[in-house]
This record gives structure tokens, C-alpha cells and sequence, in this order.
């Protein structure tokens, strides 16, 4: 059996990236012969912790885990609406896609699904439905006859959350053929000197983290609305980069919130393990559709770090985030019902204690990546999983 796993972009910064990358390690290490598609633009190079295994091809740059595990980065000309334009993938694809048993493709990726249908693949295809096309409605009237063949001509849909696999409109006649494989990651380790200088930096504080893209669906501005309401013991910490960065430092300018809420910029990985361990709460604020799952809650919880996310219709956000034990959903955009779960989780020794068991334990049963590699191997290896 040989996989190889299609889409998205290099170097791994997303959450379909990341799932992409820790499939493809995790079939490395138990044997499975698995590789891996992306697109790179001409300037990105290597990550740091990868230029040892890194090699420059003709094809483009490769990461070897081992002769029979890769990661096959082509080159891109640019990128456009969230989407890599490369036509060496689907060349790579015409040449390669016959050496392979299976093809996980990784969705929303237009360029992966035309270099696909381009291959004439004649193998079995798993199609991994990480979201809807949520904010790109216009380019979705060109793509959905694509999204439709991908949608039948796939032998299983894998899902992150139930609840996303059962409200997608798309997916509502093949529920017959969809899967339920929640992301797993492996635990975030902190050093306990570093957290403790970090923390040093805010004595007295109770540290409410956030991380993500500043862009709007993920509702940063009502988390700055919500630290207007907490009392002063409280500091807000906002990693991460984007077009609102400026629209969000005038918020903050605004309401005279620069000694209670900071914007971080942009976090290095090394550093990102010490923020969580820093933080008392993590927040998802987010407040569309677009944000399906929230990769970033479970390292949180891996870290024993109790949650507040919000229960946007139709995703599995709150799902993910279990409401009374790993942490409290509240309604989006509601900065008031935010700031409100944010000191009930914190309003005593007792209860913090109990809502932070309740994430490290919902992240050991639920979403190790050790249980998702597991479920994915036994759905390649049958012909009917259930």
C-alpha cells in the first residue's frame, strides 16, 4: 500500500498543512510507504528543521523522510484566493499519480482537485473535507463541477467533527460514504523556566492567549471588546499576523487598552509551546463557518489549558471544545458572554482545576496523534471501515 497525500501549501503553516505533514510522519514511522504533494512559491525555502533532509530536484524540492516517506514540494507561480497556481503539479501528477495505491486529498484545494482530475488516476481516492468554501462564493460557481466529481468519484469523506460532516450542504446525499477522523497532534511540551520569566513579564496577571491569522472570521475584535470588561488582573495576548493588524491596534488605541491587551505579532514554533504554558486560558473567538475544527484548542488543552471558544452554526468548534469540561462555548461576536467565561473559568482554585483536568483528558482521549493515525490506517487498509 502506497499513499499519497495531495494539496495545500509548503512551508507548513495552516491547519490543513499541519494535518497533511502529521499523516505523512505518522505513516512514516509505523512503515507505511506515504508522500507528500504541496505547491511552494519560488522564494520559500526549507523550513529550519528541515534543511537536513531537504534536496533541490528538477521536480522540485523534496523532504525525505526515508527513501519511501517524502515530502514533494513543486514550484507555484503565484497565489491566488487561498490557492497555490502551479502547473507543475498537475505535470508531477501526470507522471507520478499511477505509482500510488490510494490518493488522500486534502479539501478546499482547487489546484490539487484539477491536477487530480487531470492524473486519469484509476485508484482509490480519500477525500479529506476539512472545510466549505465559506468566503470564496464567487470563485466556488467555478469550481463546484470539480468539488462535485471529487465528491463522487471519492470511496471514503473524512470529516474532523461529526457536526461538520452532518451540516456541509454539499455532503448532505453521501452520508453514506463519510468519516469521522478527528485531527490528532502530538502534546505540546513547555520548558517550566522559560513559562515562568514569560509570566514574569505580567506579575499578577491572569493570561488570556489567542492565536490565529488576523483576518476577520477569526472575531479578534470581540475578544478586545471582551478584555474591556475583565477586571484589571487580567491581560490579553494576541499572537499572529494579517491585513486587521492596524484595524485592531486602533481598536485597542481607542478603548485605552494597550496595558491590557497586546498584539504578539508573529510567534516562531520554539516559542509558541511557552505561551501556551503561560497562558491560564486559551480563546477562540472565532465567528464563521470558515474556522471548522481549531487546531490550535487542542494544543491548548495538550498543555492542560482549559478553552473558550464559540458555537458557530454549522462548524465543529464547540464541538472540539466539550462546554463544562474542557472549557465553556459561548455565542459569536458576544464580548460580554466572553469575558463572562473567561472569570468563571478562572473564579477559583476548585473550579479552574476541574475545567483544566477536563481539557488534558479530552485531549488524551479524542485527539493524540497516535488515535488519528490509527483510525486513518484502518481506512486505508479496508474496503468498508465500519
Amino acid at each position: 500500500m502506497k499513499i499519497l497525500q495531495l494539496g495545500k501549501f509548503y512551508p507548513i503553516r495552516g491547519g490543513v498543512e499541519k494535518v497533511m505533514w502529521s499523516i505523512t510522519l505518522g505513516l512514516a514511522e509505523r512503515g507505511i510507504p506515504c508522500d507528500m504533494l504541496c505547491a511552494k512559491l519560488p522564494n520559500d525555502g526549507p523550513d529550519p528543521d528541515h534543511r537536513v533532509m531537504a534536496e533541490e530536484t528538477p521536480e522540485g524540492l523534496v523532504i525525505s523522510f526515508s527513501p519511501e516517506n517524502r515530502v514533494i514540494c513543486v514550484p507555484a507561480i503565484t497565489k491566488k484566493a487561498a490557492t497555490m497556481i502551479s502547473p507543475a503539479m498537475i505535470r508531477w501528477m501526470r507522471r507520478h499519480a499511477a505509482e500510488y495505491d490510494i490518493i488522500h486529498i486534502h479539501h478546499p484545494d482547487p489546484m490539487a482537485a484539477l491536477a487530480l482530475r487531470l492524473s486519469d488516476f484509476k485508484g482509490r481516492i480519500v477525500l479529506h473535507w476539512h472545510s466549505d468554501i465559506v468566503a470564496q462564493k464567487f470563485l466556488l460557481k467555478f469550481y463546484k463541477p470539480l468539488q462535485d466529481w471529487l465528491i463522487r468519484r471519492a470511496k471514503w469523506i473524512v470529516g474532523t467533527t461529526p457536526v461538520y460532516l452532518q451540516n456541509s450542504p454539499y455532503l448532505a446525499q453521501v452520508q453514506d460514504k463519510t468519516v469521522c477522523v478527528p485531527i490528532g497532534i502530538e502534546p505540546i511540551i513547555y520548558d517550566e523556566y522559560q513559562v515562568q520569566e514569560f509570566r514574569n513579564l505580567y506579575p499578577g496577571k491572569k493570561i488570556v492567549f489567542a492565536l490565529g491569522r488576523l483576518v476577520p472570521y477569526k472575531g479578534f475584535d470581540s475578544l478586545i471588546d471582551a478584555a474591556a470588561i475583565l477586571p484589571d488582573n487580567y491581560v490579553v495576548l494576541i499572537g499572529g499576523v494579517g491585513p486587521l493588524h492596524n484595524t485592531l491596534q486602533e481598536q485597542i488605541r481607542k478603548q485605552k487598552l494597550e496595558k491590557k491587551v497586546r498584539l504578539l505579532g508573529y510567534i516562531r514554533n520554539e516559542d509558541i509551546a511557552e505561551m501556551f504554558g503561560a497562558c491560564s486560558v486559551f480563546v477562540m473567538s472565532s465567528k464563521m463557518k470558515s474556522e471548522a475544527f481549531g487546531i490550535v484548542q487542542i494544543e491548548a488543552m495538550s498543555c492542560a489549558r482549559p478553552v473558550v471558544a464559540t458555537t458557530i452554526p454549522g462548524s465543529g468548534v464547540s464541538w472540539v471544545n466539550e462546554n463544562g469540561f474542557s472549557g465553556l462555548n459561548v455565542p459569536p461576536m458576544d464580548a460580554h458572554a466572553l469575558a463572562m467565561a473567561i472569570q468563571k473559568i478562572c473564579s477559583n482554585p476548585d473550579t479552574y482545576q476541574r475545567f483544566s483536568d477536563g481539557a488534558l483528558e479530552r485531549f488524551a482521549t479524542c485527539f493524540t496523534s497516535a488515535i488519528m493515525i490509527d483510525r486513518t490506517i484502518q481506512l486505508y487498509a479496508e474496503e468498508d471501515y465500519y
